[in-house]
């Protein structure tokens, strides 16, 4: 198998920065991803998987409670209209299955919705959320994750 960065966040998820473990259970890990979006977040299945059919199906099972979870805090934290919900997994490095669980902002114009979105995405390094902000963000919608979770 060639190098998963995913992988390589997983092996250490427990001493991770907030942002990159905002919410962790036994099949997923999820993070504020590397945009410039506030609220931009990635979940990953904490085991290897390329495909979404490979999922184990507790792991499977758990994905759209979890996906609601983090649709609503997003609603509440970023104060989004709607999320989109997107897995492709294909960029070199990150075959590793993954979602991004993006806000649509009310202000977004047309050139930033649907697949325009990911100009968030693929902003400059200058341009992305500072870590103290994913930090913060990641405190708070971490806490409305748990909070939306089933019991």
């Amino acid at each position: 198998m060639d190098a998963c960065a995913v992988c390589d966040l997983n092996a250490c998820a427990g001493e991770l920065p907030l942002r990159e473990r905002l919410y962790l259970d036994e099949h997923w890990r999820v993070s504020h991803g590397w945009s410039s979006l506030p609220g931009w977040l990635c979940i990953a299945p904490r085991e290897h998987v390329e495909r979404f059919a490979e999922l184990d199906p507790a792991a499977a099972a758990s994905l759209g409670p979890l996906l609601r979870a983090a649709s609503l805090a997003l609603e509440r934290v970023v104060r989004c209209e709607k999320t989109y919900v997107i897995l492709f997994a294909e960029k070199p490095g990150f075959h590793h299955l993954h979602v991004h669980v993006v806000p649509r902002m009310a202000s977004f114009d047309e050139s930033q919705r649907g697949p325009g979105a990911f100009q968030f995405l693929n902003a400059p390094e200058s341009e992305w959320v500072r870590e103290a902000e994913r930090e913060r963000l990641a405190r708070e919608i971490g806490a409305a994750i748990v909070l939306e979770l089933p019991a």
